[in-house]
This record gives C-alpha cells, sequence and structure tokens, in this order.
C-alpha cells in the first residue's frame, strides 16, 4: 500500500473537530427556517463540486442509468428529509441533545440492513442497542422534564437518523456502481432540488437574511462537508471503517464543549448520563458489528 501524503490520524482529528461545527453553525444561523439553512448548505456544496465534476467526471454523469437516477432521487430525499429533521430539532433542544440522538444512526442502518439485507444480529449488538435507546430515554426524559419543546426536538433528532439511515442503506447500493465524487455531487444535486421544491411550496423567502446567516450557511457547505466527511472518507483508503466510526463517536462531545463556550449552553446531568450511556453503547455496537459490517460498508455518507 503506497503512503499516505499526510498523517491519516491527524486528517481524522480535523474531520472530527470540523463535523462537530455543524450543528454550531445551525445554531447561529439564528430564525433562518432549517429548510433554508438546509438548501443554502447542500445548494453551495454542489455548485463548488460543479466545475471539477462536469470537467474531470462528465463521461460518468452520462453514463448513469435511469434506476440509478431514481435510486439517487431517493436517496436526495432521504437527505433533504434528514436535514430538515434535524436543524429543525436545533430549534427546540440542546445541540447536545440534538447530536447525540441524531449520533444513533448507526443502531438504524444495521435494523436497515437485518430488513432488507437478511444482516444477522449478535448477541452483542442486541445488548449494546439496549444501552444506547436506554441513553436516549434518559436524555428525552431529562429533556421533558426541563420543556416539552425540547422532547419535540428530541424526537425530531431521532427522525433525522432514521432519514439519514435510509439515505445511507439507498446510497450503499447507489455507491456499487458510481465514483464517490459522481455520487456525492449527484445526491446533494437532487437533495438540493427537492428542498428548493419543498421551499418554493412553503412560500419560504430565499433571500432577506443577514450577511451573518450567509456566513453560516457557506461554513456548513465547507467546513463540516469538505474538511469533515470528505477526509473520513479519503481516510478509508488508510485506516479501517471502524476506527472511522468509533472517531465519530467523539462529535457530540466536541459540539457540546464547542456550545458551551460559544452559545453558551449548559449540559444537564441528564444530558451527561443519558449521552455518555449513548456513547457507551454505540462504542460497544461498532465494536461488536465491526467484522459483520465491514464487507457492506465501502464508505461514510456524507450527512452532516
Amino acid at each position: 500500500m503506497e503512503k499516505p501524503p499526510f498523517h491519516p490520524y491527524i486528517l481524522l482529528i480535523i474531520g472530527v473537530i470540523s463535523i462537530s461545527t455543524s450543528a454550531i453553525f445551525v445554531k447561529l444561523a439564528g430564525d433562518a427556517p432549517a429548510s433554508i439553512t438546509a438548501f443554502y448548505r447542500l445548494f453551495i456544496a454542489f455548485a463548488i463540486l460543479a466545475p471539477y465534476v462536469l470537467m474531470k467526471h462528465m463521461r460518468d454523469l452520462v453514463q448513469i442509468a435511469w434506476k440509478d437516477w431514481v435510486f439517487a432521487a431517493l436517496s436526495g430525499i432521504f437527505l433533504a428529509l434528514h436535514f430538515i429533521m434535524w436543524f429543525e430539532s436545533l430549534n427546540y433542544t440542546s445541540v447536545a441533545s440534538s447530536v447525540v440522538l441524531v449520533s444513533m444512526q448507526p443502531i438504524f442502518a444495521f435494523i436497515g440492513t437485518y430488513l432488507f439485507y437478511h444482516e444477522r444480529f449478535s448477541a452483542g449488538a442486541v445488548l449494546s442497542m439496549l444501552i444506547a435507546i436506554t441513553g436516549s430515554v434518559i436524555i428525552s426524559w431529562g429533556d421533558f422534564q426541563i420543556n416539552g419543546l425540547a422532547l419535540w426536538g428530541d424526537m425530531l433528532a431521532l427522525l433525522g437518523a432514521v432519514t439519514v439511515t435510509g439515505y445511507f442503506l439507498v446510497g450503499q447500493n447507489l455507491r456499487k456502481r458510481l465514483s464517490l465524487t459522481s455520487y456525492t455531487f449527484v445526491v446533494y444535486g437532487v437533495a438540493a432540488l427537492i428542498l428548493l421544491l419543498y421551499n418554493v411550496a412553503l412560500q419560504v423567502p430565499f433571500t432577506g437574511y443577514s450577511s451573518d446567516q450567509w456566513m453560516m450557511f457557506l461554513a456548513l457547505a465547507i467546513i463540516p462537508t469538505f474538511f469533515g466527511h470528505s477526509l473520513f472518507n479519503w481516510s478509508l483508503r488508510w485506516v479501517s471503517a471502524s476506527k472511522i466510526s468509533m472517531s465519530i463517536l467523539i462529535e457530540p462531545i466536541g459540539a457540546s464543549i464547542l456550545a458551551y463556550f460559544i452559545l453558551d449552553e449548559m449540559i444537564s446531568s441528564s444530558q451527561w448520563l443519558g449521552g455518555s450511556i449513548v456513547l457507551f453503547g454505540l462504542m460497544l455496537f461498532i465494536i461488536s458489528t465491526k467484522k459483520m459490517m465491514k464487507p457492506k460498508i465501502t464508505h461514510l455518507p456524507n450527512k452532516e
């Protein structure tokens, strides 16, 4: 194997810090509608990719089969729904609760592989899922006692985890036939188009936002996307998927720390306890399933 131009673990650190900023930028976007924040994040990322893809991968795009466009549309729908649900959840609950709950995606993904690919559950996987679910219940119960709307935010975050799982499972099929760059470009474009139509249908304004909000839209498109998951995908060439999955579990910790210093968000005792239990359960889950999941996972979804 060739030597990497950069130490992959250094890039993993950069990637973790980058994806940890996603929820912070959404919060800093203030009163911008979640659907608009989601649209501009994906549209700007799509626009940045466009020149490179059209110059280097035009042949790949022309050769995409019609059934793959159907998969791309479905994947884009799930990705658009994920961003709407997750970004909307941040209007009701804290960064700590939202990011921890949306991080439960690996569990929903494994349930999906069981239903659609007949993946078998090990005893360790079942136990770790029960541990993570227990932690999520503790977080939600604590948030409900503080504020009923916070519980609604927790539910939206969990729906965000479910929808990004749909994106991942559909994309896993599509990714087998498309290069990573072409796949990302097509799905981001489809998702941005869906969000465009969604905002038009709801008559959500596309202009009238402050310069600070436009900066947050741009930051979302660049930092957690290209300096986050793109670096994780690059690192897969030299680092195992299980190690990268473990590193992504640091995101809720990083996001909570940033929220404390930037947004003055305190972490309640139920969030500390529930979040720790969720992350412990997810860590056990990844360890117990890495051998079974290895043949199926060839890339990480660009969700954050």
